[in-house]
């Protein structure tokens, strides 16, 4: 007998590389729960986001849909009012979509005032929540950001008397330095000290919690959760015993090369310029910042490990997926980098772990799955656990599982896209572009990979022979480099081409539906000659359409003579 997904838990780690988990090939980071995990499900090694800022990433995992068609290039850029999300597609399946954690969702508040919708009713908080009912909605970085200025996790820190205006910044993300003097989580430098808070009041553990805390009450009603984790997102510090658990010895080597500021790209070069890139350059940051990045992944693996030890008690992993994934990874100073918003390795390649209970994946289970994914493949996997029909029309990605079953679609994707909206960034104002220009978009087949930057020229990078992304080829003569500039071009172009805006009527209902039969059936006589002919068509007109409407009969009738009347002319 099959065994079913009643539930999914939906794992994301902020701003984390794939290149950090022990089952990605990290050396000296061990992470014994989530390589578990992997162990139990499939891993994706070229698993890649739509783009490598928080909130348009997120909006493709929760909309399906690339960026160029939720519209959300950047993190304060609403998700407009009426763009469905997992868990409209998922309700009417009696599904309940909740949210614990980080969203980094902007309310489409203009548009819900145009619409007539209440932002405190229900439709108008699952609007403003990517469509999820928030369990506990927790973005970080309070109270000054714009955000949720005294959320429960500042609640809770006060009742455990860790006191003041914003407990988040003065414990949980401040350290004591060696002078005894409290020092600012924002200031890089101090990151490989300790926070204030002790481990388990400290923020992802909060969270951990909460989720059981979820799960505990959710009682029979299938669930979709959304475990969404602040960490390892900056502030990079984390509690005792992970502050310090790691020496920049362990870090994995800064990757860059002088030769990368050589005739460097006009767009590479201004991120370069950076603020958060000049100071990770500068002697001993990158140092501090790896001491305090590898101890929040540890914990966030330590933290998995008790999930999923409760999730084993209570009988959850038997009919749980859980897929654990990254809305983008980070730079931590490679290629004169620091945060993220380009295209390089470490920020659009992100883990994907997927355990499905199924028991048809049991022939993938513990190896490592090559295709190309995108983070749009997670909603329509989703929709397709519960039965809901493939709505191509409106996703953009599709369903993993035949992957997870041991199935390879012959016609599967062969190029990942990524897109970057830098209109925001100073990057933008160096190069005096208008916002509407400050546009790049990746395309990448596992080998090559092809920018295409409005305004500027394009970059290229070859990964089998240049692996680490050192040596840009967007201005190299060679014919074979010229040639796959060209082909990628050609195929971002493709893809651009695709009309994604007729979210209303789908393509299976335009297939099953012969449009110009069915208007002259409502009596819409488009380019008959006569009688005769619109006689002939008649035969054709299938039963259940409007033709057998009495009224629209009717007027039939009388257009081809056949209508019966008593009235003299």
């Amino acid at each position: 007998m099959t065994q079913r997904v009643k539930n999914i838990l939906f794992i994301m780690s902020d701003q984390l590389r794939a290149d950090h988990l022990s089952c990605y090939g990290h050396p000296k980071l061990q992470t014994p729960h989530l390589d578990g995990l992997a162990k139990r499900g499939v891993l994706f090694d070229n698993a890649y986001v739509q783009s490598p800022v928080c909130g348009p990433s997120r909006m493709s995992y929760y909309t399906g849909r690339y960026m160029q068609s939720h519209g959300v290039s950047w993190n304060f850029v609403p998700l407009k009012a009426g763009e469905m999300t997992l868990g409209d597609h998922l309700r009417p399946l009696g599904v309940r979509s909740v949210l614990i954690g980080k969203t980094h969702m902007r309310g489409d508040s203009s548009g819900m005032s145009r619409l007539g919708i209440d932002p405190e009713s229900q439709i108008g908080i699952r609007i403003a929540e990517c469509g999820f009912d928030p369990y506990e909605r927790d973005d970080g970085i309070h109270p000054f950001s714009g955000h949720d200025p005294d959320p429960n996790y500042n609640l809770y820190l006060r009742k455990q008397g860790f006191g003041g205006d914003n407990p988040w910044e003065e414990w949980a993300n401040t350290v004591v330095d060696e002078q005894g003097q409290f020092r600012s989580g924002w200031y890089l430098k101090y990151s490989h000290l300790p926070a204030r808070i002790p481990n388990e009041h400290s923020e992802t553990p909060y969270t951990t919690r909460r989720a059981m805390d979820f799960m505990r009450e959710a009682g029979d009603q299938p669930w979709v959760a959304h475990l969404s984790f602040i960490k390892p997102h900056w502030p990079y510090v984390v509690p005792k015993p992970y502050a310090g658990m790691y020496k920049p010895e362990d870090a994995l080597p800064v990757v860059r090369s002088e030769e990368e500021l050589k005739d460097p790209h006009p767009v590479y070069a201004a991120m370069t310029h950076h603020r958060v890139s000049r100071t990770f350059a500068k002697p001993g940051v990158r140092d501090a910042v790896m001491v305090g990045y590898m101890g929040l992944v540890k914990q966030i693996d330590d933290e998995m490990g008790k999930l999923f030890a409760f999730m084993e008690e209570r009988g959850l992993m038997d009919n749980t997926m859980i897929v654990f994934c990254a809305d983008h990874g980070d730079f931590l100073g490679d290629h004169w980098l620091g945060d993220k918003e380009l295209f390089h390795q470490p920020v659009v390649r992100t883990p994907l772990i997927i355990y499905d209970p199924d028991t048809r994946a049991d022939a993938t289970r513990g190896t490592r799955c090559q295709a190309l994914v995108e983070a749009v493949d997670i909603a329509p996997t989703f929709l397709d656990v519960y039965g809901g029909n493939p709505v191509p029309h409106i996703m953009d990605g599709r369903s993993l599982r035949p992957l997870l079953f041991g199935q390879t679609p012959t016609d599967w994707r062969n190029i990942a896209v990524c897109e970057c909206d830098y209109a925001f960034q100073d990057a933008r104002i160096e190069l005096q572009q208008p916002p509407i220009d400050a546009w790049m978009r990746m395309a990448f087949d596992g080998r090559w990979k092809y920018v295409l930057c409005e305004g500027h020229r394009s970059m290229l990078f070859d990964l089998q022979s240049d692996p680490h992304e050192l040596t840009d080829l967007g201005t190299s003569a060679d014919p074979e480099h010229v040639r796959q500039r060209a082909r990628l071009h050609e195929a971002l172009f493709e893809w651009a081409r695709r009309p994604r805006q007729r979210v209303t009527v789908s393509d299976e209902m335009i297939e099953n539906t012969e449009i110009q039969a069915r208007i002259a059936e409502n009596g819409i006589l488009i380019g008959y000659a006569d009688e005769d002919d619109l006689r002939a068509q008649r035969q054709t007109f299938k039963p259940r359409y409007a033709s057998h409407n009495p009224l629209v009969k009717e007027a039939l009738d009388r257009l081809t003579g056949q209508h019966v009347t008593t009235e003299k002319v």
